[in-house]
């Protein structure tokens, strides 16, 4: 019999039984549903991570020169903190010495950051980051502005209380208004709004637009930087190259400073967007290697399901083996007609649970801050896997229906 034809009278009984069918694919769609859903949401979250997170926190082909480490992974003990915390700050100073030290052409900006309340006639926005910085900022995160301008050097170097704030801070404080020129308050002093910056959408859900941004030289800074502190450096290469070498040039010239010996530990530290992602990396391993074994235990349920049903199946149709055989069909004919039959019965449930399974992932995508990103590599695996526990659930099945003699199974009723 032609493999086509047994795939026509397999959907064929499928449509005939859809309740007994449904039941013996249930096992391979759940299996197959749990493998397109898992690894869309772990595929959307890598992306996600490495495109959105590590680049909203720390910056494309960007590190920082910090005291101590913004993101950790694994297990830190006191004694490492207070390691950390006895470290020297990092200083204007510092950051200073490195501008003049290092000779790859980089992008600095100095940062303090802190939480705030802006207040503008009568109305209050509570929790907003105040950012202290440069205005090589702007440049190193990438923020285009909807409205007015950044502020300039000699803003910085004069230090004006000027301001760009985000669009949430703008919607909730000057929603109706134009905002440029408008006079705001912080800490008690009057500061004069020159920009908004376009929205930045969310981080698990969290805004990215609650900030408002100052020259670190300003007024509030008393507050934020401290004389001669910062919390960090910000330098910002043209590439991943470049930025190796940055970092062994920073690296060095910090160690030159702080007069470290040849043994000693650094006593500041470097932090990149890979740091950041470290922690998310270890569960995304784990998920993915988990995802073999939870996927089997529902595969091996389901193929074996599938046999029952093609063994129900062959007791069935003994007669028509009977019949076929005596007409002159091979015994690799019967062979191939069942296993073709279970083959296309786990096929038809792998595709139900592809399609499952991607909508599954959309519908976390659409009511989770949890991003989802289909692979197209799961959806050929999913019908791959469905194929392969069809035939092998169909062997044993297949290989009885061929063994049997056709003058018994003509007697059979």
């Amino acid at each position: 019999m032609p493999w086509l034809e047994a795939v026509r009278l397999a959907l064929k009984t499928i449509r005939a039984q859809k309740l007994k069918s449904f039941f013996s694919l249930i096992g391979v769609l759940i299996g197959v549903t749990f493998l397109i859903a898992v690894v869309s949401i772990v595929t959307g979250m890598n992306n996600y991570m490495e495109d959105k997170f590590a680049n909203a926190l720390i910056g494309l082909n960007t590190f920082q020169l910090r005291q101590r480490p913004n993101f950790t992974s694994g297990n830190v003990t006191d004694d490492m903190w207070r390691e950390w915390s006895r470290r020297p700050r990092i200083s204007y100073d510092d950051a200073a010495y490195i501008k003049a030290h290092v000779k790859t052409p980089v992008v600095y900006a100095n940062f303090c950051s802190d939480r705030a309340t802006v207040n503008y006639n009568g109305k209050a926005a509570k929790d907003i980051e105040l950012v202290g910085t440069e205005p090589t900022y702007f440049d190193i995160k990438n923020y285009k502005l909807t409205a007015g301008r950044p502020f300039a050097a000699q803003e910085m170097q004069l230090g004006l209380p000027v301001l760009v704030i985000g669009s949430e801070v703008a919607e909730k404080l000057l929603k109706g208004v134009d905002p440029i020129g408008k006079e705001v308050t912080m800490y008690g002093l009057p500061y004069r709004v020159i920009g908004v910056v376009e929205r930045q959408g969310t981080l698990f859900g969290l805004s990215l637009d609650k900030f408002v941004i100052m020259p670190f030289t300003a007024p509030a800074r008393r507050w934020i930087c401290p004389i001669n502190i910062l919390d960090h450096l910000i330098i910002q290469a043209s590439g991943p190259g470049t930025m190796t070498i940055a970092m062994g040039e920073v690296e060095a010239s910090m160690r030159t400073r702080r007069h470290l010996k040849p043994g000693q530990e650094n006593n500041f530290f470097l932090q990149t967007s890979e740091a950041a992602l470290e922690g998310w990396e270890k569960i995304s391993k784990i998920l993915i290697t988990a995802l073999p074994l939870l996927v089997s235990i529902s595969l091996i349920v389901g193929g074996i399901v599938i046999m029952n049903i093609m063994l129900m199946s062959v007791s069935e149709r003994t007669r028509e083996i009977g019949i076929r055989k005596a007409l002159g069909a091979r015994r690799r004919d019967v062979l191939a007609q069942f296993v073709v039959e279970s083959a296309t019965l786990s096929t038809v449930g792998a595709a139900m649970g592809i399609a499952l399974g991607i909508a599954l992932a959309f519908v976390v995508r659409a009511v989770t801050p949890l991003p989802a990103a289909v692979a197209p590599w799961s959806i050929v695996l999913g019908v791959v896997v469905g194929v392969l526990v069809g035939m092998v659930a169909g062997i044993y099945p297949a290989n009885r229906a061929a063994k049997l003699d056709p003058i018994v199974a003509l007697r059979a009723e």
